[in-house]
């Protein structure tokens, strides 16, 4: 199948799926006005050498480039005569790839670009309204955030389409200091590292987190619990200043380690170090962090951000609570603090979970279904208008 993806190209989600397609043998043109190269997508490229992709950078970039790339994309998209054009991102290169003209087409829904986008005016949210519409079919890497986009433009015909894990990758350390064949004194020993990898920003509870953890510090004192407990949190962003100054008001600081923000590629690295993966973000549409965090597996302590929730079977592979509740955090961490055999009952049911529905072959299947889809549906659209 031809395929012409268009969206940014620095977006780790965007190389994965043209370096999966193009694996599975499709002819695949990524189209973009963002192929600038951060840590992340250099680090990304490096390991995925050897793919046949068609990289066609559009000739706008800054202001308006969203409208103004929409005559250039349609001379692309004649010359290329794709089976399938899949856009990401709803609302700029979804309003590009509308303004084209060419179908089918497969509109890819994020995040924020449904959530946020149409709450700044009417205006933004009849463009999306457009958008939504003049889409083939929708995909969605979510079930709450299909019904969002729902909720926008009712599109009878929505995917869902999730960001793979790819397992191979995103693995348990070889032993586990909690592991059924370490010993008890080895793991009395081991500090136990609670940890996120996020941006630092309001949206994603990283303040929760650390007011969490210095209740959970005073509970564990309190009750004379002897192992070490620390807390790491990699990533960077607007609000890590302030996060590391409420660290110090809490009395907390000297078990918090920040890191800053690594590659993709390390992730899987820095997860290896954790016991116990949070994610306490006020909103999430997909909750990619804990299912890397569970394929590597570690019982994870999330809100009930819908995305997370989606995720994560509540007592099965990690703890659900409510959203901006350092109160019930620091229960669910102590509870999994006080049991290394719930860890790791947790992390095994997390990895398999995340295999049996989230591994990349498996989502890659699922965007092939969601394309063939599209093309039928554009048939029978043809055939009505004929």
């Amino acid at each position: 199948m031809k395929i012409a993806l268009l969206g940014a190209a620095n977006s780790i989600h965007l190389q994965r799926w043209a370096h999966g397609l193009a694996a599975c043998g499709h002819e695949v043109s990524v189209i973009s006005q963002h192929f600038g190269c951060n840590n992340a997508t250099a680090a990304y490229a490096a390991t995925q050498a050897g793919a046949s992709i068609r990289q066609i950078a559009l000739p706008h970039t800054g202001a308006f480039a969203y409208f103004r790339n929409a005559a250039p994309l349609r001379k692309i998209l004649q010359d290329l005569r794709p089976d399938i054009l899949n856009a990401h991102y709803a609302t700029g290169y979804g309003s590009m790839a509308r303004r084209s003209g060419w179908r089918p087409l497969l509109l890819s829904v994020w995040g924020s670009d449904v959530y946020d986008f149409p709450a700044k005016s009417l205006i933004h949210r009849h463009l999306l309204q457009k958008n939504l519409a003049a889409a083939t079919a929708i995909a969605s890497t979510s079930h709450c955030m299909a019904q969002q986009a729902a909720s926008i433009h009712a599109h009878p015909h929505i995917f869902i389409t999730p960001f793979g894990v790819d397992t191979s990758l995103f693995c348990p350390a070889v032993q586990r200091a909690d592991s059924a064949n370490a010993s008890i004194a080895q793991a009395a020993a081991k500090p136990i590292t609670i940890g996120t990898v996020k941006t630092l920003a309001p949206a994603y509870g990283i303040d929760t987190l650390i007011e969490a953890f210095a209740l959970l510090q005073q509970s564990l004192q309190q009750s004379g619990f002897t192992n070490t407990v620390q807390l790491e949190i990699t990533g960077d962003g607007v609000d890590k200043p302030a996060l590391q100054q409420l660290c110090h008001t809490l009395g907390v600081a000297d078990a918090v380690t920040f890191f800053d923000a690594i590659p993709h590629a390390q992730v899987p690295t820095q997860l290896r170090r954790l016991d116990i993966f949070a994610a306490l973000s006020r909103m999430e549409s997909f909750g990619v962090a804990a299912i890397e965090a569970a394929a590597c597996g570690l019982p994870v302590v999330v809100s009930d951000a819908p995305g997370l929730v989606e995720v994560t079977p509540n007592q099965r592979t990690g703890l659900v609570v409510p959203r901006n509740n350092p109160q019930a955090a620091a229960h669910a961490f102590e509870q999994l603090v006080r049991n290394a055999s719930l860890r790791q009952q947790m992390g095994q049911t997390g990895r398999a979970h995340v295999m049996a529905q989230y591994g990349w072959p498996v989502c890659l299947e699922k965007m092939q279904q969601a394309y063939q889809q599209t093309l039928a549906l554009a048939g029978k659209q043809a055939d009505g208008a004929a």
